[in-house]
């Protein structure tokens, strides 16, 4: 019975087995992806993907080790499509082979404004670990470097909030008009 499933699902999915709400989801899913360059075991990982799943998004790539600390995402990857790509190299090999846009989400000298841009409809957002960013590397690849503005005093923001501040600019520009 729906009243009786504890998962942390709208009404809408409660009593539906998992297969049914991939399904469903997939259906009406946005065509943003995620990608997260994992080089270490960060709690924000589950963040990023919790926020994900609650914007819509269907894939989200991780560059890097497989092993990520899950509690934050709250089972909500369960819903999700989760790519693991050992390299950059072969990440951003299957993502030019998709024909993706590739923005990293970094404040970075080279960076711009993302209340100056429209943003692409085939785009993968990158976001890097907690404290040092997107590697060199990967940032190499990005088609362009995307940097939310900040009024205080703060060098940075959160990734989780990060993400989910970028996932919502891109659903204003093409999905809640």
């Amino acid at each position: 019975m729906p009243e009786e499933d504890t998962r942390n699902v709208t009404d809408e999915f409660k009593g539906r087995s998992l297969d049914e709400i991939v399904t469903e989801l997939d259906k009406r899913g946005v065509e943003l992806e995620i990608a997260i360059e994992n080089t270490l075991r960060d709690f924000n990982m589950g963040t990023i993907i919790r926020s994900a799943n609650a914007f819509g998004v269907r894939h989200v790539h991780i560059v890097g080790r497989r092993q990520w600390n899950k509690r934050g995402a709250m089972m909500t990857d369960k819903y999700l499509h989760v790519h693991y790509y050992e390299s950059v190299e072969a990440f951003v090999e299957v993502m030019r082979g998709a024909k993706k846009q590739l923005y990293a989400i970094d404040n970075t000298e080279a960076s711009v404004p993302l209340s100056k841009i429209t943003l692409p409809s085939n785009l993968v957002m990158i976001f890097g670990q907690e404290g040092p960013g997107i590697s060199p590397e990967l940032a190499a690849h990005a088609d362009k470097i995307v940097a939310i503005e900040q009024l205080g005093s703060t060098r940075s923001l959160n990734v989780g909030v990060a993400a989910g501040i970028a996932m919502y600019g891109w659903l204003r520009q093409h999905s809640l008009k």
